[in-house]
């Protein structure tokens, strides 16, 4: 095991013994109750808009904790939470992932993607300028953990790992959103400079940066971003 892989050892209990516990803060609901809730939480997320102009407002680093611990709550596969989070809010740091993000958008948008891809994009209005980057007023970038490391150093695989940091990610966007705070999910092709960035070890893959803060006073979204599929569309009923 090298040095790399012995600073980022699991927490994962080693008593892999199965026990059966009663349901913890079991509550329930009327129909009438539930229907009204989902309703709420319906029009709650029609709300929820992907921002890429972001205003100077800080952010209490509280409020971003609070939002990755509820992230932290997501199922996943055995139960392994195979994910990490690295917040960033120093300007320096901000600034380094934004050089090496927009420098890999360069090279996409000149020739990597195919004219499909290109064509896609072109509702959306994105190029290869991220100045959100810098001027939101935190960087969230998540990992996905493939393998881990006991404590006794022995190396483990996880599962479903993909499937359970995109349900992480959707937790932490909800809360985020639910704390009063935009987003923009960014992808930049490859990533591998921010596990160099953020001093992660190159088993874990970088899967996004999350742009998080508020949107400027002039922020706008692309009209395209308003169209979403009817429920007819994305529902099948048995």
């Amino acid at each position: 095991m090298t040095k790399e892989d012995k600073s980022f050892q699991s927490s994962i209990p080693l008593d892999h013994e199965y026990k059966a516990l009663p349901i913890p803060d079991k509550w329930e609901m009327s129909d009438k109750e539930m229907i009204s809730k989902s309703e709420e939480f319906y029009e709650l997320m029609k709300k929820r808009h992907t921002v890429r102009e972001y205003s100077s407002r800080p952010v209490p680093r509280e409020v971003i904790e609070n939002c990755i611990r509820a992230a932290g709550l997501a199922p996943s596969g055995a139960n392994h939470q195979p994910w990490h989070f690295a917040i960033i809010e120093n300007p320096d740091h901000k600034q380094k992932i934004r050089d090496a993000a927009e420098e890999e958008e360069k090279t996409f948008y000149a020739g990597r993607a195919s004219d499909e891809w290109l064509g896609a994009l072109e509702p959306i209005g994105t190029n290869d300028h991220k100045p959100h980057l810098t001027e939101a007023p935190w960087l969230i970038v998540i990992f996905a953990q493939r393998t881990s490391i006991d404590r006794n150093g022995r190396k483990f695989k996880n599962y479903y790992v993909n499937e359970s940091v995109g349900i992480a990610t959707g937790f932490l966007i909800t809360a985020l959103h639910k704390a009063g705070l935009s987003t923009l999910t960014h992808t930049p092709n490859p990533m591998k400079f921010l596990n160099e960035l953020c001093g992660r070890p190159s088993t874990e893959k970088p899967e996004m940066i999350l742009v998080v803060g508020h949107p400027a006073e002039d922020a706008t979204v692309p009209a395209h971003a308003k169209w979403k599929k009817p429920l007819e569309e994305i529902m099948t009923v048995f």
